[in-house]
This record gives C-alpha cells, sequence and structure tokens, in this order.
C-alpha cells in the first residue's frame, strides 16, 4: 500500500510550484495525470541548458528544470482551447480526487473548467488554484514569477550581505524559493481538504498565492518586526536574534558555527582558547550576545582564521558545538550521510536509459516513497489513460 494510491490527481500546473505539489502527490502514491500542450507541454521542458541527451542519437530531450518536478506522473496532450479537449478534461474531473491548476485568475473560466463549473459535476473535487497573488485584490489578474515575488514578499530585502561590506545589497535565494513554499503549502492545503471530505463528503477549493506563501515565510523576521517596529535589514551569513550564528574564515576556507545555546557558546570559547567568553557578561547569554556583536564576531574570526577547517570542524564536534563545512552541489552527493540516507536515486527513463533525480526527503515506515515512473515525456500516456478511465 501506499499512502495515497486511492487519489487520483489531475494536474493542469505548469513551471514549478504546482508541478511541485504534485510531484510530492505522486511520491506519495496519488495516480497524477499531468495535462499537457500538444507538442511543446510544460514550459519548463525548454527551460535549459542541461537538457536530458538521447545517448544513441545526441539528440536534446528535456530540459534538467522539468525533470526537477515531474516524476512519478503520466502525461496526456490535450489542446484545451478545443470544445473536444474542455469536454476531455470534465470527464476526467468528474472522476478525480484532487484538480490542481495555475492559470491566470479566470483562465479557465472561459472553457468552463473553473471550480464553480467542475465542483457541479463533481461536488468531492478538491480544486486547488495557485497564482501569483490570489484570487483577489489590485494584483489578481498579474502574473507572479519567483523572483518578482522574492522581492515583493520581502524575501531579498532580509537576504544578501550588509551594507558598507563588499558585495552588500538585496540578493534573491538561489533556488526558487516562492514556487518552491507555494508547492509545499498547496499540498499541506490539498491534504488537509481530504482528510475533510471524509468527514464531510463535500470537496472545497483551494486559493493558493506565492506572495501570501512568500510573506508567510518571513516567519520570525515578520513577528520580529510587529513587536519592535524595527524593520529587519540584511546580515549576510549572520542571524538577526542568535550569535555566532554564521559562517567564519577559517586558514583554507569558511566553517558554519551554530550555536544554538549557552553551553555550546562556552564550549566554543574554551575550544578557541578563550574559555573566560563564556562567563563574561557580554558574551554569557545570547541576548548579550546579540548586543555585543559588532566586537564578539571579530574575535571569533580572529581565532578561526588560524585553524584548517577540517580540524577545526572535527575539534568543535567532539565537543558538541554545532558546525559545518560549506558543500557544493558535488560534493553534498558525496557526503556519507546523502549516500546513506538515499538522497539520489535512479529510475528508467525511455529516452535517456538510467536518469539520477533529487529524492523525496519523506520517509514513511509503512508506506515508503517509491519512484515508479520517471518524468514523463509529453502525451506519453494519452492512449492510457483514456483508455484507462474514460474507456475511449
Amino acid at each position: 500500500m501506499k499512502a495515497l494510491d486511492d487519489i487520483f490527481v489531475l494536474d493542469l500546473s505548469r513551471i514549478l510550484a504546482g508541478p511541485w505539489a504534485t510531484q510530492i502527490l505522486g511520491d506519495l502514491g496519488a495516480d497524477v495525470v499531468k495535462v499537457e500542450r500538444p507538442g511543446r507541454g510544460d514550459d519548463t521542458r525548454g527551460w535549459g541548458p542541461p537538457f536530458l541527451t538521447d545517448p544513441e542519437t545526441g539528440a536534446p530531450g528535456d530540459a534538467s528544470y522539468y525533470l526537477c518536478a515531474n516524476r512519478n506522473k503520466r502525461s496526456i496532450a490535450l489542446d484545451i482551447s478545443t470544445p473536444e479537449g474542455q469536454e476531455t478534461i470534465r470527464a476526467l474531473a468528474a472522476k478525480a480526487d484532487v484538480l490542481v491548476e495555475n492559470y491566470k485568475v479566470g483562465g479557465l473560466k472561459k472553457y468552463g473548467l473553473d471550480y464553480e463549473s467542475l465542483s457541479k459535476v463533481n461536488p468531492g473535487l478538491v480544486y486547488c488554484s495557485i497564482t501569483g497573488f490570489g484570487q483577489e485584490g489590485p494584483l489578481a489578474g498579474k502574473a507572479g514569477y519567483d523572483f518578482m515575488i522574492q522581492a515583493m514578499g520581502g524575501m531579498m530585502s532580509i537576504n544578501g550581505e550588509c551594507d558598507g561590506l563588499p558585495g552588500a545589497g538585496p540578493q534573491k535565494v538561489g533556488i526558487a524559493m516562492a514556487d518552491l513554499s507555494t508547492g509545499l503549502y498547496a499540498t499541506i492545503a490539498i491534504l488537509a481538504a481530504l482528510h475533510q471530505r471524509q468527514r464531510s463528503g463535500k470537496g472545497q477549493y483551494i486559493d493558493m498565492a506565492l506572495l501570501d506563501t512568500q510573506v508567510a515565510m518571513l516567519s520570525n523576521h515578520a513577528t520580529s518586526y510587529f513587536i519592535s517596529g524595527k524593520v529587519p535589514t540584511r546580515l549576510g551569513n549572520g542571524h538577526a536574534t542568535i550569535v555566532p550564528y554564521q559562517s567564519f574564515p577559517t586558514e583554507d576556507g569558511y566553517l558554519v558555527i551554530a550555536v544554538g545555546n549557552d553551553g555550546q557558546f562556552a564550549r566554543l570559547a574554551a575550544e578557541l582558547g578563550h574559555p573566560e567568553w563564556g562567563s563574561d557578561a557580554r558574551y554569557s547569554t545570547n541576548a548579550a550576545r546579540v548586543g555585543h556583536r559588532q566586537e564578539l564576531i571579530p574575535m571569533i574570526e580572529a581565532e578561526t582564521r588560524k585553524r584548517k577547517s577540517a580540524e577545526l570542524q572535527a575539534a568543535l564536534e567532539s565537543c558538541v558545538v554545532p558546525c559545518g563545512q560549506i558543500n557544493t552541489v558535488d560534493q553534498v552527493f558525496e557526503e556519507p550521510q546523502v549516500k546513506l540516507r538515499g538522497l539520489r536515486q535512479t529510475v528508467a527513463h525511455p529516452h535517456a536509459g538510467e536518469l539520477s533525480i533529487g529524492a523525496s526527503p519523506l520517509r514513511l515506515s509503512d508506506s515508503p516513497i517509491t519512484y515508479d515512473r520517471p518524468p514523463p515525456l509529453v502525451g506519453q500516456h494519452t492512449e492510457e489513460v483514456l483508455a484507462e478511465k474514460l474507456g475511449r
């Protein structure tokens, strides 16, 4: 058994937030049918290089961007602008448990594929819309992309080097933070709606917005602003309310040191040759360290610069001070812990043979994640799905 192997998901989403949510549902066992435009399919199939290439012909295939968010799905090719395509979607939606879409506000209403229309043929349908700004408000009709949402939602204002230092200025996060977090929140909302349907017998409409999610992800920074009235600023790799909690220069690179309590700080101070810091009133508590950040951090840096990263990491680990090296992506997948946890998986791809994919982090003891389907080709399963679901 798989956790969601009785759930049929009709996936009308493209790009990243929607496909990320439906991939999670597929990983959990749901039957996810991805609806794509004939020929081109999902836009991200062309968002490269790099592209997956056919080992025999060398011809370029799908971009890695598409491949990261579409495993454990089947693909059907339909033109929903035609009456025939619309009728097929309605027929599939009548049998679906979940529908996920990320068209512009009102984009599917003109085809009769909006929630109001489809809930009449399937009152149990959980219908999730993902947009940049939600279904109402002055920006509702505006397209939303991750980069602009990180800017508008405050993420870039708190991410980047401090003013006055080299490289200072607002920075986006290197991954599509707004898209991915919206996909996660959408998955949570879908699962909650399915659970409620078990009691009510009714589906419901879910309105997910990238901006809403990005603002929610401000988390402690938002609450800090509400309480203090002070606008959070960029601190580089530092932390607004924990010190020391940042990267430190070493003789041969950098090491992240993440002190979470006063005991850990006392042990860090001792290992760096300054046990007196642990009892100094200016540094003995976290609140005091935050207040004296400007004098404490340079003193710590002066000591870490004398040690090689690996030697310092081993020493701090031996005295239970949290720390870690800054890995490049290739180094991540060579980490023994990453290998042991199976965070790189392979699936058989119809064109490329064996395809490496990043694994799901979900670990369920009785219904483990499996990787049964590689990211599909455009329309690869059209005949199969229509025969199975609609008898055509």
